[in-house]
């Protein structure tokens, strides 16, 4: 059955923004939907292209309205997926692809049942988590425990999802998410 909405999913550190950049640089068909999110801009983020920045209050008030398709609170940060960010990207005349969390892709899921595909890439081990994460260089020793920690609940719920890839060769990896998008975007 022919899908038009996909959502990419891992724990962080394991692959979802490469994945995805190869994606959007393949497949002008797919748009990118931009997460609304609470926590701090980082020095190369921008606003509108990498995330929605708001504050805490505002957050708060699009719950409250059910703004949102699905939204959590991770590492003390809220983020979500506004309604109307598919419907930007629909209004498009594109496909949205979705880089969220395990919860968020089922919350899609459930929204959008017989139009999205799941894919969850699998790091080859928690060890090897845990170099990639070090190797950024973006978070404390703390940081990176806690995402190893927020990592194994994420590959344990996983199992739902329509495709797991295990990204221990990016291009053996990619070479599968061709197949996949050749099989369920362009029948």
């Amino acid at each position: 059955m022919k899908k038009n909405i996909l959502v990419i999913s891992a724990p962080s550190g394991g692959g979802k923004t490469s994945v995805i950049n190869h994606i959007l640089s393949d497949y002008p068909i797919f748009n990118f939907s931009i997460s609304t999110t609470t926590r701090p801009k980082r020095t190369d983020e921008i606003h509108g292209q990498h995330y929605y920045f708001i504050n805490n209050k505002e957050f708060q008030n699009k719950i409250h309205n059910n703004d949102f398709i699905e939204f959590e609170k991770i590492f003390n940060n809220y983020y979500g997926t506004q309604h109307q960010e598919i419907q930007r990207i629909l209004n498009l005349n594109k496909i949205p692809i979705f880089d969220i969390d395990v919860k968020g892709a089922y919350a899609i899921q459930k929204h959008y049942p017989n139009n999205s595909l799941l894919i969850f890439l699998k790091p080859p081990s928690l060890d090897i988590l845990k170099q990639r994460l070090t190797n950024r260089n973006t978070e404390t020793n703390k940081e990176i425990n806690l995402r190893l920690q927020r990592a194994e609940l994420e590959i344990n719920m996983s199992n739902n999802f329509n495709y797991i890839l295990i990204n221990d060769n990016l291009e053996q990896l990619l070479q599968q998410i061709h197949t996949i998008i050749k099989k369920y975007f362009f029948q």
